[in-house]
């Protein structure tokens, strides 16, 4: 990376290996060498200013600390502020992801733009050839987006649950033209414990512990797929002797809820769902109690971008009377399907597109799966009474694959057969909580390796109790089969896999790098359930 001088100074931001300018020594030259560097450098001073006038400025996306209040308690957390003050980018259509991000949060961070397709080197993953991005540093990207809801979290030191994440929408000129208002909802999860104490109250060790389960997992990539030593006091001495690199089947099972389970989950059996109590649920940092009023156009015609940004939760999606049209998963276009409610898994995003009456008050919102609690916004045109929106009665269902089996992608893969087809299994259990696939513990992996060009297939078979919402960095495939029925279902970056459920994706190698594949529930991901795709001839 190059920083100017005046870069430095306005921002106090230091290149990020911290390196200071190199001096010249001085040398002799002759003058006809001095008039041609000299005119060399009047040339290329030409060409630079050329460049700089067709290039726009990089944006400048800070990553830093800020205040929340929650059910009526102040909590500092992290937040991604763009140029104009606000969370998140917004990019016009045709405009490059150019983006300088500056780290003011005190410690190490990394972000990952999620869905997007960048360099494997830009992808924000904690690589050892990628690592975290020091305090008072600024890394810089450059790379041509893709379309749609995208958004960016950090994948590091479990930050993403003290919310640094933001929404990154990338416009097109077709949804410019549409004449609708366009809505971002984003949701979150919250507790006032940090995300150490969060995991060591799921793993039964202590906060320490966590923090050092969280070190091995963001430094893992390089390590073969063996037992992992299991020291004293580690998470790893929670198998009670057994391979974290081999979980048996046995270990697979329906638990009771758990001091660290959600109460009002599920009472449902042969399913755990929302292993994690927390205090709030967010939707654009709020709760239910002080939602935000979006203000709306009487008969407004709408565009609802809702990204589920939970680390460790699902949600059903309730308009109430209105009816919408999902337009897009994951930022991709679908065929429109219909409803009232819609399920999204952690990590997965819905266009929505909703026709509004003429006038009133049109709650938005996001039903916590397994539990009465809920979060969400509200629509209003002007002059409508506002009112209190309290918990539900009634517990929302798990969220599943019922939408899932109706969408149909606008821009299906080509037709084609498969050049390497892998099944992965997902396992795991409350007790202990490790999370595993094809029996294997992040970091002690085999990668899956790639020659750009093929096709590839995977099964995934959750042989555990919970649904597991599955991410592929760097790609984006087609849901091919659910539960052996085949379709031509839609474009994504992330699907759920039901407890005891199978689901068929096919992608195509195109983007060559090392790319990460993983469970997005955090704690998931954290105690073992990701793996690595890696092209042949990539270095680890």
């Amino acid at each position: 990376m190059r920083f100017g001088q005046t870069t430095l100074i306005d921002h106090g931001i230091r290149p990020r290996n911290g390196a200071k300018p190199a001096l010249v020594p001085p040398f002799a030259i002759s003058r006809r060498d001095l008039l041609g560097g000299v005119g060399g450098l009047l040339a290329t001073a030409m060409l630079s200013a050329k460049a700089r006038a067709a290039a726009p400025a990089a944006k400048r996306l800070t990553a830093g600390t800020r205040v929340l209040e929650v059910n009526g308690r102040a909590a500092r957390v992290f937040g991604l502020t763009g140029p104009e003050g606000r969370p998140g980018l917004r990019l016009s259509p045709g405009e490059r992801f150019r983006v300088e991000l500056a780290n003011e949060t005190g410690a190490r961070t990394l972000v990952h733009w999620h869905g997007q397709l960048p360099p494997w080197k830009q992808d924000g993953f904690p690589w050892p050839q990628t690592p975290p991005i020091a305090n008072g540093t600024m890394e810089s990207y450059d790379y041509a987006p893709i379309p749609g809801t995208y958004w960016m979290h950090s994948h590091h030191a479990m930050q993403e649950q003290s919310l640094l994440t933001a929404p990154l929408i990338v416009e097109d000129e077709t949804t410019q033209r549409e004449d609708r208002q366009d809505i971002v909802l984003m949701l979150h999860d919250f507790t006032f414990r940090t995300p150490a104490e969060v995991l060591a109250g799921l793993t039964g060790t202590s906060v320490a512990d966590a923090r050092a389960q969280a070190q091995r997992t963001e430094g893992g990539g390089n390590m073969p797929a063996m037992a992992m030593p299991a020291g004293q006091g580690t998470i790893g001495m929670a198998m009670a002797g057994m391979k974290m690199s081999k979980v048996p089947a046995g270990a697979m099972k329906a638990v009771n809820m758990g001091s660290g389970m959600d109460k009002k989950g599920s009472g449902m059996t042969g399913m755990d769902l929302n292993d994690v109590q927390y205090d709030a649920f967010l939707a654009n940092d709020r709760t239910l109690a002080d939602p935000e009023i979006v203000r709306v156009d009487r008969g407004g015609r709408v565009r609802l971008r809702i990204i589920n940004g939970a680390s460790s939760s699902q949600f059903w999606i309730d308009l109430g009377d209105l009816t919408g049209y999902v337009v897009a998963t994951d930022g991709h276009a679908v065929q429109p399907a219909s409803g009232k409610r819609f399920p999204i898994a952690i990590a997965q995003r819905l266009d929505i597109l909703i026709d509004l009456p003429a006038e009133g008050t049109f709650p938005i919102l996001a039903r916590l799966e397994g539990s009465a609690r809920q979060t969400g916004i509200i629509l209003a045109t002007a002059g409508a009474r506002i009112f209190r929106i309290a918990d539900g009665t009634g517990m929302a269902p798990p969220v599943d694959n019922s939408l899932e089996a109706r969408l149909a992608a606008a821009q299906p893969l080509a037709l084609r057969p498969a050049d390497i087809v892998h099944t992965i299994t997902l396992g795991g259990a409350m007790k202990p909580y490790v999370w595993s696939m094809n029996g294997e513990v992040w970091p002690r992996i085999t990668p899956l390796m790639l020659n750009q060009g093929q096709r590839v297939e995977i099964e995934l078979v959750n042989a555990s109790m919970m649904a597991h919402p599955i991410h592929l960095h760097g790609h984006v495939f087609q849901v091919t089969a659910i539960n052996g029925q085949a379709l031509q279902g839609a474009v994504r970056d992330t699907v759920l896999v039901s407890a005891g459920g199978r689901v068929r994706i096919a992608f195509d190698a195109d983007n060559p790098g090392r790319w990460a594949f993983h469970c997005h529930n955090l704690y998931h991901t954290e105690t073992g359930m990701m793996t690595e795709f890696r092209y042949q001839g990539i270095a680890a």
